[in-house]
């Protein structure tokens, strides 16, 4: 089980720890996203030499390919992937919901349920697969059922995430049926973990996710509701899916501190360097994003003199590392100058290299970050990282 230690704040900046079963995390902490049971180019040997401690995988995907049986007859998870470190499944959720605003949108509202991609019932959700087009259903049993037998130290509950812009009267409806699949999500839990003790197994915890929107009434009664059923952990989802970063920012400082203190706080898909500090001052402890990965794939890098877009031409000749502060294997071993030739050349190597920066960077920054709230001072490193980034590569 997840157990949360209080070390130390700064203003509501919390400096803690994760203990588990299978080791101890330092928090806050930046969580690399793994949706297959691999984060892309990367091995986990390459994670654990950048010092990352906890990684996502996909409920909605290692469903559909290769199925949660096979996983769990293959000894779960961490031996499927050969993963030492914690695992957290998200409960697909977020995924099949997304297929519903690909396919229709209620005027101004959210999702539609109806004959399109996905039907939206008291029971669950039916969906089609984007493999096979096959005609698939998650409930909050499922849910709980696939994540437990894929053997994640943390679960999330099945929750629908409408877009943050969706009328307020489609947030009451998902936000009721979103709290009375938590109570059936709490349940299944219950029942799960008895039985994996029994096998004795590595218990799993289920956090609870706290939607609502920008309305703060709604979101203030989420996280009331959630937090009567004494979970683990609690999560804010339904954030950065298509507000403002200042309306998100806003969001979360107000909602944070409602959390329940004791407990392990997380910030669900959220972002960016300027929004994982963000979160941090909040009082965020756990980040999660498919950011860094998907932009070094892209050509897109973070540094702490701001964004680099390496294929650009005034990179052919330069010599100089990446980021000069930065102690990455390819800030360490590689020039721009290469970097900037194996993307042009479309080079496998380039992307993999590209990606360890990346991941190295954001578990550095919140490596920073529990140094300074550790020692009082998380303001003034917010606002140096923040100015670096303004001055420029060459500043």
């Amino acid at each position: 089980m997840i157990r949360y230690e209080l070390l130390a704040t700064d203003g509501a900046a919390r400096r803690g720890r994760l203990h588990s079963a299978r080791g101890t995390v330092e928090t806050p902490v930046f969580m690399p996203v793994g949706t297959a049971a691999s984060v892309k180019t990367l091995e986990p040997r390459d994670l654990e030499a950048m010092g990352a401690r906890v990684i996502l995988a996909n409920t909605y995907h290692l469903f559909l390919r290769p199925g949660h049986a096979l996983i769990e007859k293959l000894g779960g998870l961490h031996r499927f992937m050969a993963w030492s470190g914690l695992t957290l499944t998200d409960s697909g959720g977020f995924q099949v919901f997304s297929l519903g605003e690909r396919s229709e949108k209620a005027g101004g509202g959210g999702p539609k349920p109806g004959p399109g991609l996905v039907t939206i019932a008291e029971e669950g959700v039916t969906f089609r697969s984007h493999l096979d087009g096959s005609r698939q259903f998650l409930s909050p049993e499922r849910a709980t059922e696939i994540q437990l037998a894929l053997g994640a130290d943390v679960i999330m509950a099945f929750d629908e995430c409408p877009p943050s812009l969706a009328g307020r009267a489609y947030h009451e409806q998902s936000l009721a049926r979103t709290q009375r699949w938590l109570e059936r999500c709490r349940h299944a839990w219950v029942q799960g973990s008895a039985r994996r003790a029994q096998a004795g197994l590595t218990p799993s915890a289920l956090f609870g996710i706290a939607q609502g929107g920008l309305h703060a009434d709604l979101r203030a009664r989420a996280i009331e509701e959630a937090a009567a059923l004494d979970l683990p952990g609690y999560a804010l989802g339904g954030y950065a899916v298509g507000e403002t970063p200042a309306a998100m920012w806003e969001g979360v400082a107000r909602d944070a501190p409602r959390l329940p203190p004791a407990k392990p706080r997380y910030l669900m898909g959220v972002g960016t360097p300027e929004d994982l500090l963000a979160g941090v001052a909040a009082g965020i402890d756990m980040f999660d994003c498919v950011l860094p990965t998907r932009t070094a794939r892209n050509g897109l890098l973070f540094t702490s003199r701001g964004r680099v877009n390496i294929k650009n031409a005034r990179f052919t000749e330069d010599e100089r590392p990446l980021d000069e502060a930065c102690g990455c294997h390819t800030c360490r071993t590689h020039t721009r100058a290469y970097l900037r030739h194996l993307f042009r050349a479309d080079e496998l190597t380039g992307l993999r290299l590209n990606s360890i920066h990346n991941v190295h960077y954001f578990l550095a920054l919140m490596a920073g970050a529990r140094e300074a709230i550790q020692a009082g001072r998380y303001e003034a490193f917010r606002r140096a990282q923040r100015e670096g980034w303004e001055a420029g590569l060459d500043g």
